[in-house]
């Protein structure tokens, strides 16, 4: 599995802990704690993606929508 997906997967479990803790109210400094460690694993996980050795093939103009082939142009 290529890093970047694994920064995305760690980042969403710890979001899923933290509105979890937050919904049952226990272990108010575990979500303090988490809460301001939030904004470190955001930037962590755009750097992850951004730095991604992912080679896309198509151009902008090539794949207008690519969930959408209705809308392809040309």
């Amino acid at each position: 599995m290529k890093n970047y997906l694994q920064v995305v997967g760690i980042v969403t479990g710890v979001l899923i802990v933290f509105v979890t803790l937050i919904q049952i109210k226990v272990a108010m400094p575990l979500i303090w704690i988490i809460f301001l460690a939030g904004p470190v694993l955001m930037i962590w996980m755009v750097w992850a993606v951004l730095n991604a050795p992912v080679e896309v093939k198509e151009t902008f103009e090539e794949k207008w929508y690519q969930d959408r082939p209705d809308l392809l142009k040309g």
